[in-house]
């Protein structure tokens, strides 16, 4: 993929719950040997981060050009020479691995930008100091485009999301991997330095938009991490 395009028509935000004490332990291991390998055969790593408030949650974003080169990749690498040899223990760090929304854009615009910094080398040890906030909105249909105006108009500006995602309804290419289905989700990522001020601002006027509280994930930035 164009790194210097926008990512990714497709995208996989994981969220894996380890067992205590093993999340250094798998980032470590897929900084080392899952990263550039993934890459190589056509998929793109957005971010990997440590979910701030769940010690043992170990989260990831990855893209793809669309669903079948999805499958073609996925089979590539997972049927490879590196997952075959490192997955046993990558597997023995891991509680559940299922934890998948599948997600497309809501627009041409609303894509992750292309990294402005390289990525930093193999070995390297301190992840920067930005945050990431991942939201999750719910919703009992697809996400319609009186919400996505909604969101344009009254949340955009004060938050200044990075990326603004829906639920991909396609079918799984790549059953071996499981995603979660029947569900439909707005998800938006945005930096965050001001420990959730801008979004207290404006909760009261979203809530009134859904019928449950969205979920916030505050994330951590690994070393190796392009999205900081």
């Amino acid at each position: 993929m164009n790194p210097d395009l926008p990512c990714c028509p497709v995208l996989e935000l994981r969220q894996y719950t380890l067992h205590p004490g093993q999340r250094d332990v798998l980032i470590e291991l897929f900084e080392r040997e899952f990263v550039e390998t993934q890459e190589a055969v056509g998929m793109h790593l957005v971010g990997q981060f440590r979910d701030r408030d769940r010690p043992d949650r170990f989260v990831w974003i990855r893209g793809f050009a669309d669903m079948p080169s999805r499958a073609k990749a996925l089979q590539a690498f997972y049927g490879g020479p590196v997952w075959q040899a490192h997955r046993e223990a990558a597997n023995a760090t891991m509680i559940d691995s299922d934890n998948v929304l599948l997600l497309r854009p809501v627009s041409a615009d609303a894509a992750f930008a292309p990294a402005t910094e390289a990525r930093a080398p193999v070995g390297a040890a301190n992840g920067p100091a930005s945050r990431i906030v991942a939201t999750i909105c719910h919703f009992d249909a697809p996400v319609d485009d009186a919400f996505k105006r909604f969101f344009d108009v009254e949340i955009a500006p004060t938050l200044r999301p990075m990326a603004r995602l829906e639920t991909e309804h396609a079918e799984n290419t790549f059953p071996r991997l499981p995603v979660r289905t029947g569900e439909h989700v707005f998800v938006w990522f945005e930096r965050s330095d001001d420990d959730d001020a801008r979004f207290a601002a404006i909760e009261p006027v979203l809530r009134k938009r859904l019928e449950s509280a969205p979920e916030r994930i505050v994330l951590e930035p690994t070393a190796r991490s392009l999205l900081r």
